[in-house]
């Protein structure tokens, strides 16, 4: 059984039957459009998912996975595929075919409701950013998404310790990265932002309105 963390004993069972394939930084794994059967298991590292304007000078990110998560799911049923997924680091991933899922769930029928529910909580996050996109200025999504990330402190402060790049913000909330950069400057000089070597603290709570 392959040893991924965070991960059910069924998916480690999947796992353990599928391909290991090694991906190198950059590398697209996956190509919004083509029509592709396979899932990928990621052992290691981590995979973004995204789709670009049709110019390639604007993107959006739809989800960022670790160990013990997978992808390419929504091209089961034969369609397309949703999203571009790419490698943001060295990765390792257990790749398993259509077919071999399909033994897997003839016998352990269980899995199929696993596979479903994963399915249905992506499907709300999707309409959610929709949701956000669409009701919500761009610094109202930006605050949504710091608030996300943001770990509570014991003295009332909230920290990130892993920080994005004004770049990959700007690609997870669909704006410019020169307005990430505008709008995290004024709430550092707003005292609402304290950036470190390799933190953020947020001293104060972040205003509902910029």
């Amino acid at each position: 059984m392959v040893d991924l963390p965070g991960a059910s004993e069924a998916l480690r069972e999947l796992a353990a039957r599928g391909v290991e394939r090694s991906y190198a930084r950059g590398r697209l794994l996956i190509e919004e459009g083509d029509v592709g059967d396979t899932l990928f298991i990621v052992a290691a590292g981590r995979l973004r998912a995204y789709s670009t304007s049709a110019d390639g000078s604007r993107e959006i990110t739809y989800g960022v996975y670790g160990p013990g998560e997978y992808v390419g799911e929504m091209s089961l049923d034969g369609g397309p595929r949703a999203a571009n997924v790419e490698a943001l680091e060295r990765s390792r991933c257990l790749v398993v075919t259509r077919a071999t899922l399909e033994a897997f769930i003839a016998e352990r029928p269980a899995f199929a409701f696993e596979l479903l529910a994963k399915v249905i909580r992506r499907a709300r996050a999707a309409t959610l950013s929709a949701r956000q996109m669409a009701l919500n200025d761009v610094y109202g999504r930006l605050r949504l998404l710091l608030q996300s990330l943001a770990v509570p402190q014991p003295d009332g402060s909230a920290l990130i310790a892993e920080r994005l790049t004004h770049k990959e913000i700007a690609q997870r909330i669909g704006c410019s990265r020169e307005m990430v950069s505008r709008l995290m400057k004024d709430l550092e000089r707003g005292g609402h932002l304290r950036r470190d070597l390799a933190t953020w603290s947020f001293p104060r709570a972040l205003p509902p309105r910029w």
